[in-house]
């Protein structure tokens, strides 16, 4: 028996082959195959024996494709944005593309303070609110009320989405906030939810899909770590304007004597009515809670309830807000407010904004003593 079985052996060849297969239904993205896909591999084996062919396989060898995790984070825009003191909701734009071998959802985190060594600028003023809110229908454009998501669900292997990062420029600020957009890749697989930041596998499990950070460190600053799943770019908001050609012009007029209703003169007893006028000769930027205060002059009484404030027009006012004399605004124009101290005997007017190339009026009434 030892001996037949050794010739046997000895006469018999044998060729070994390996064959791979992945499940069905197995995809590819642009960053590679499929995270969870399962590949299998099987070899055979052929051989004679006494003329006879023969086959024979292995057992299956299998795998399952990890969760390889790249994201890019860049700037969407060419240049800085442009803003002006106490301006509301200015913007910065940038890109987040989802470099993973999988759907995943990106947590958003707009930052500042973090611009060390980044040669942009010294960073010398916060901005307000800043908030982070994803571009809803591809228009690059930041739509109040329209683009609220505050992350990006389900995110397809190498797509894009645009992300804003929204905040308030203090109306006393200096010259350059430089902010920072965070991306962090999350689970996906829930349209709708947002998913928990991933974290790294720490052993590689054969048949479970291992989470592998893949990123590299995008801000060369150390902001953004190697390897963490996340990713930073930068952009700044840039006060380009500190001041505005704003001037104020003063005039009097008399309304009325108590003589003559053709040419009154400044007479005692006469009234005089004080118009200042407000101009902003700088296009394109706004002056913010401009405030004009008039003492009246010495011989003169101020006559109640004669303060107006709004668009320039007639003799000074043409579309005026009446105010009341007390400092309490409460009864005040809806745009704007006023008031008279009878102790200091100063005229208040108080004015939100002077839009650029704009003008604003007050007037008010003495009489002569």
């Amino acid at each position: 028996m030892f001996t037949r079985t050794m010739r046997l052996l000895l006469t018999g060849t044998a060729a070994v082959s390996g064959v791979a297969a992945s499940q069905a239904g197995a995809q590819t993205t642009p960053n590679g195959t499929a995270a969870g896909v399962l590949v299998t591999n099987t070899a055979n084996a052929t051989y004679s024996v006494n003329g006879q062919a023969q086959t024979t396989a292995s057992n299956p060898a299998t795998f399952v494709v990890d969760r390889k995790v790249n994201l890019t984070v860049v700037a969407l825009q060419q240049a800085d944005t442009q803003v002006n003191q106490g301006e509301i909701g200015a913007v910065t734009t940038f890109r987040v593309t989802n470099k993973t071998n999988a759907t995943q959802d990106i947590l958003l985190d707009g930052d500042q303070n973090l611009s060390l060594g980044l040669g942009l600028g010294t960073d010398n003023f916060d901005m307000q609110n800043l908030k982070a809110y994803v571009d809803s229908n591809g228009n690059n454009k930041y739509d109040p009320g329209v683009d609220t998501a505050a992350f990006i669900d389900e995110l397809a292997p190498d797509a894009s989405a645009t992300v804003f990062l929204v905040g308030d420029v203090p109306a006393s600020s200096a010259q350059l906030a430089i902010v920072n957009l965070q991306a962090t890749v999350a689970a996906g697989g829930q349209a709708g939810t947002k998913g928990a930041a991933l974290v790294a596998s720490p052993l590689n499990g054969k048949d479970d899909v291992d989470v592998v950070f893949a990123d590299d460190d995008s801000d060369g600053v150390g902001a953004d770590l190697l390897r963490n799943g996340q990713g930073r770019a930068y952009l700044a908001y840039v006060v380009g304007i500190h001041d505005v050609a704003l001037s104020v012009t003063k005039s009097s007029t008399v309304i009325s004597d108590g003589v003559s209703t053709l040419n009154p003169k400044a007479l005692p007893g006469a009234t005089v009515e004080y118009c200042l006028a407000i101009r902003n000769a700088t296009l394109g930027t706004g002056a913010n809670a401009v405030t004009l205060t008039d003492v009246i002059p010495t011989n003169t009484t101020y006559v109640p309830g004669t303060l107006k404030i709004g668009t320039p027009g007639g003799t000074c006012v043409l579309i005026a807000e009446a105010q009341d004399d007390d400092a309490n605004d409460d009864n005040d124009g809806t745009t704007y407010k006023g008031s008279f101290d009878t102790q200091t005997k100063t005229v208040t007017a108080i004015v939100p904004t002077v839009g650029g190339g704009a003008s604003v009026s007050a007037a008010f009434r003495v009489t002569i003593n």
